[in-house]
Order: C-alpha cells, then sequence, then structure tokens
C-alpha cells in the first residue's frame, strides 16, 4: 500500500501534488458548498420534470406544467399587435398626405416607418437615407422622379424598372455601345456635361459637345440640363452623382449606360407599412 503523508504543521493528509515545494492538502469541502451543490443538482432534475428539456429524435418532454415559450411570443406578439391596431386601422383607411396632418398618426408612422426603412432600405440608402455609391441619397431635394408623399409612395410600391406593371421606367440609350455617336462626340458632350455642374472643361470640345447634347439629351434631361421627373431623368447641373462626376464616368454611362432597379413593396410589406415608410423618407430632409 502507498504510504500515507500528512502535513507535519496541520496533520492534514497531502494529495500527493507539489508546486515548488508547496504541497496540496487534502482538505474535504466546505459543508456550505456541498449544500448549494445538491440543492442545484435537485433544482435542475426538478426542472426538467416540470418544464420543457429533454430532447428526442422526433420530440422532446413537455414538462408536467406544459409551459411552451413560443406561445408566450405569440401571446405577446398578439397583445402588440392589438395595441397597434387602434392606429394602423386609421393608417390603413387614410392618405399619406392626411397621415401627416395628424399629429398622433404622424408620430406613430415616423417611428414605424423608420424601422420599416432600416429594415428594408438601409442596405442601399443608407441608414438615414444618406445614400451611397451607385444609390441615390434620400435625404436632400435633388428627387429623380419626385419628392411629393404622393411620388414617393408610387416609387416605394411599384418600384423602379421592377417586374411590376406599373413600376416607373426610363431607359438611357446606349450611345456608344449602339453605334448612337462616335468615341469624338462622346468625349465632346461629356466635357459640355462637365461644364454643365461648374467643372473645367476644354472650350472647343464643350462647344461641340453643346450640339450634341441638343440633338441627342434635352428630350429627357432638358434644355438646361436640369433634368426630367416625369421621365426618372437626372439633373446634369446640381453636381449630385449617383457613381461619380468626373469626365470618365460621364464617358462610361454615355457609352454603355447603368440602370438601377428598385423592388417593388407592394405586396412584400402591408399596406400600412409601405404608408408609414412613404411618411419617414418624405421627413428626411428632402421631401417636397
Amino acid at each position: 500500500m502507498a504510504e500515507i503523508e500528512r502535513d507535519d504543521a496541520t496533520g492534514v493528509q497531502t494529495t500527493g501534488h507539489e508546486w515548488d515545494g508547496i504541497k496540496e492538502l487534502n482538505n474535504p469541502l466546505p459543508r456550505w458548498w456541498l449544500l448549494v451543490l445538491y440543492a442545484t443538482v435537485i433544482y435542475g432534475l426538478g426542472y426538467t420534470v416540470f418544464y420543457p428539456a429533454w430532447p428526442s429524435l422526433s420530440s422532446y418532454t413537455k414538462g408536467i406544467l406544459g409551459y411552451n415559450s413560443h406561445a408566450d411570443y405569440y401571446t405577446e406578439a398578439a397583445a402588440a399587435a392589438e395595441a397597434k391596431k387602434q392606429f394602423t386601422d386609421r393608417i390603413a383607411q387614410m392618405s399619406v398626405a392626411d397621415i401627416e396632418k395628424d399629429p398622433q398618426l404622424l408620430e406613430f408612422s415616423l417611428a414605424g416607418g423608420k424601422a420599416v426603412f432600416n429594415e428594408n432600405c438601409a442596405q442601399c440608402h443608407g441608414v438615414g437615407g444618406q445614400g451611397q455609391k451607385g444609390f441615390p441619397v434620400l435625404a436632400d431635394d435633388n428627387w429623380l422622379w419626385g419628392g411629393q408623399l404622393a411620388d414617393i409612395e408610387q416609387t416605394v410600391r411599384h418600384g423602379i424598372r421592377s417586374e411590376d406593371a406599373e413600376a416607373r421606367q426610363s431607359q438611357m440609350p446606349r450611345f456608344g455601345a449602339d453605334a448612337i455617336l462616335d468615341a469624338a462626340a462622346i468625349n465632346d458632350v461629356a466635357e459640355y456635361v462637365v461644364s454643365l455642374s461648374g467643372g473645367e472643361a476644354d472650350a472647343a470640345a464643350k462647344e461641340r459637345g453643346a450640339k450634341v447634347f441638343a440633338e441627342n439629351c434635352v428630350a429627357c434631361h432638358g434644355e438646361t440640363g436640369a433634368g426630367n421627373k416625369d421621365m426618372g431623368a437626372p439633373s446634369l447641373t446640381a453636381n449630385i452623382w449617383q457613381f461619380t462626376g468626373d469626365k470618365a464616368a460621364f464617358v462610361a454611362q454615355v457609352t454603355n449606360p447603368r440602370h438601377g432597379v428598385m423592388p417593388a413593396w407592394q405586396g412584400r410589406l402591408n399596406d400600412d407599412l409601405i404608408k408609414m415608410v412613404t411618411v419617414y423618407v418624405h421627413s428626411l430632409g428632402g421631401g417636397q
């Protein structure tokens, strides 16, 4: 049998472990600690009896009390929906213009619209509608399709170049890719567009580009390049660009234009949610 070693000072048996000359004593656990341990074991076993606990291949033990956290969630969600119903029912029956005139509904719509926007729109337009490269800013007063409440609601409901039958549609010709204009003419009109937003442009090329612009671009962008909201044609004078505002970007866009797509939210969002997010976007700072 192994020899039992005891500590000389306390007489307590050692465990045989030693570190740097310090030996571990085999003291019993404190009584209070053992009682707490036993209590937690009993509590844990009791919990598995009264509440759902043990999984099986196709189900789980339901527990004596029959408690279900999913049922609690659905009950709380139904209560929350019922509390909001007094507002959502009124919103569903009112126009967005009338909603803005009702202080109580306006406050509710701004809060709900912000949540809808952050969940569905911020990925492209940015939190707060500040926009990002390739996606329009919604917090300024420069609108492709108009910033009135009705304009915004139409865009949200039906989208832009989406599959919805009432989607907003616009198409810039592929002047270079389809050989409508040659490279020299595209270069000249790009110089002219640079000048419209206050940039420095070659005088001779600008003069030639003005003629190209008048013959090919004014139908959509207007004689002064101020744009046309009925056609979704952007202003070329505001110095606000979805991509970049340099000549190379203009040449690329005229040659083979990029066209963004916004989904139609009607059918994806409830009618009251569409109205709330419309009110929220209108409030971001650029609503007309």
